[in-house]
């Protein structure tokens, strides 16, 4: 097996943890309102299910494929430490891509792309008090506690009554959208343990193809299909193919070296991001609740990590 040292450092750097983890977090960002537009240029509604399951199994197939074959070309190692590692990897694979997306894909399918992008923000909040259950060398501090709390308001601020004086939750769109967010939070944590297995890299090949198979295949079941076939509708799906490869590649590497809170302040950007270019893109009002809730959660993640990570 080929030795990764050098690849590792590299990764542990602080100036290329910068620059990896902004490259993550701001492609990431993008995602929101480029699903909102593959979605319209396929003619996939918020009743087609099925379509949506088979436009995100597509999408993730593909990266998690294009990652192996880049694995494979570089000659990192396959090998998997055991029948064990192979069931870790089928649990990490159904938690970071088949339940994370699917709730995802349905959420903003619900959802305005700028509220889901900042409603995703709970998943730094969430891997923050999940490490403190789950590992033995984090703690919760009163520190943690503060930001946890700021971000709990930002969240609310999104929920206040609107001029109608009916609630703005919706289940089908901010209740998926907080599934995934938790998902993904698990996921994070999962991740150091995919590290002890298998090479990380290969590991997130897998667990994207397998993720990404498990829901085109239920998708095709439930007769999912593109109403409308474009040259626009591909290209849209090919740079969110490129997302998911260079998004998580980067992230899960970073976050198998590095402590936790060094990688996850970044996540700080993918809401703000998220919430611009949908506005942007997709012609969205930009709300002043966004405004309140970006500085309350953005607050919350540098309370976290201004002291050690």
């Amino acid at each position: 097996m080929e030795n990764h040292d050098t690849d590792t450092s590299l990764f542990q750097h602080p100036v290329w943890v910068s620059v990896f983890a902004l490259t993550a977090a701001i492609v990431w960002g993008w995602a929101y309102p480029l699903i909102k537009i593959g979605f319209s240029l396929f003619g996939i509604t918020q009743a087609m299910t099925g379509g949506k399951m088979l436009f995100a199994g597509i999408r993730f197939f593909i990266s998690g494929m294009i990652i192996l074959a880049i694995a494979g070309g570089s000659h990192r190692s396959f090998k998997v430490s055991s029948f064990g590692g192979w069931l870790y990897i089928l649990a990490f694979s159904i938690v970071n891509t088949s339940l994370h997306y699917a709730f995802f894909y349905f959420g903003l399918s619900h959802s305005e792309g700028a509220r889901a992008a900042l409603l995703n923000s709970l998943s730094v909040f969430a891997v923050v008090i999940l490490a403190c259950i789950f590992f033995r060398n984090e703690h919760m501090t009163l520190r943690k506690a503060i930001g946890c709390l700021l971000g709990a308001l930002g969240l609310l601020s999104l929920h206040w009554e609107n001029g109608a004086g009916q609630s703005g939750f919706s289940w089908m769109g901010d209740g998926m959208i907080i599934l995934n967010a938790l998902c993904g939070a698990f996921a994070s944590l999962m991740t150091r343990g995919l590290a002890h297995r298998i090479d990380v890299f290969t590991g997130t090949g897998y667990s994207l193809a397998i993720g990404g198979f498990t829901l085109a295949v239920p998708g095709i079941i439930m007769h999912g299909e593109f109403l409308h076939s474009n040259v626009q509708g591909w290209i849209v799906l090919l740079l969110l193919i490129a997302i998911s490869s260079i998004g998580f590649a980067l992230y899960n590497k970073l976050l198998s070296c590095n402590p936790m809170g060094k990688v996850a302040i970044y996540n700080s950007l993918i809401p703000v991001v998220g919430a611009l270019t949908s506005c942007l893109c997709l012609g969205e009002a930009f709300r002043w609740e966004y405004v309140l809730a970006g500085i309350l959660a953005s607050s919350g993640i540098f309370v976290i990590n201004k002291g050690k990570a």
